[in-house]
């Protein structure tokens, strides 16, 4: 009777592909037990928005993130990949809960810092070279109505280049970068999401760039 009740508690408790322990969770991230529980279920909507399989793909990121499951952009892209811990197409809910502790109020400086910096390092080298660094600009100015000319992108290249590479090897090395962060510490502001701090069970989206509903 004892190994049925045993066998009966598994079946009722298996979790989809990804999942993990809030407590682990908890014990790595600047979130709660329930605060996780909380996410966990914004995870399962999200994961069934387009594909119901327990999995966000890059699609359903895209909505949840952008309200555009087509949207063609490069920092999209790189948001996805930066959540893409496993390099497999998929954020599963550990990816998932890690990447987004890195916008929590909590969540040291350096830690933000160092993940930007790998944001733009879009060949993976360990330099923001200047051609990185022009596609990321370019990629966020399409997302505002400034509207500016590739004269006014490449001025802004360069001299952000002129101004961080201060050893002259024509990248930014990520000395270099924590420099820029120390004299401009409003590069990081988007990197935190005020109402992380207190997550609930009526978390209302994971949309980076608005306000939470009332």
């Amino acid at each position: 009777m004892l190994a049925f009740v045993k066998r009966f508690s598994l079946k009722r408790t298996k979790h989809p592909r990804g999942y993990e322990d809030p407590q682990v969770l908890a014990s790595e991230t600047p979130f709660t037990v329930n605060e996780i529980e909380a996410l966990h279920n914004l995870f399962k909507k999200l994961s069934t928005s387009i594909i119901n399989d327990g999995l966000i793909h890059k699609e359903e990121f895209l909505l949840a993130l952008f309200r555009n499951s087509n949207m063609q952009n490069l920092f999209a892209d790189r948001v996805f990949y930066m959540f893409d811990r496993k390099r497999n197409g998929v954020i599963e809910f550990g990816e998932f809960v890690r990447s987004l502790s890195i916008f929590h109020p909590h969540t040291p400086e350096h830690e933000k810092s160092s993940f930007m910096f790998k944001l733009y390092d879009l060949d993976g080298t360990g330099f923001i070279q200047r051609h990185e660094l022009k596609k990321m600009v370019g990629a966020l100015l399409s997302e505002t109505d400034l509207g500016l000319s590739e004269e006014s992108i490449e001025a802004i290249v360069e001299q952000t280049m002129v101004e961080v590479d201060t050893n002259k090897d024509g990248k930014i090395d990520e000395e270099e970068w924590k420099e820029l962060v120390a004299k401009n510490p409003s590069i990081l502001k988007n990197m935190t999401l005020p109402y992380l701090k207190e997550v609930t069970l009526a978390f209302p989206s994971f949309v980076l760039d608005s306000e939470v509903d009332d």
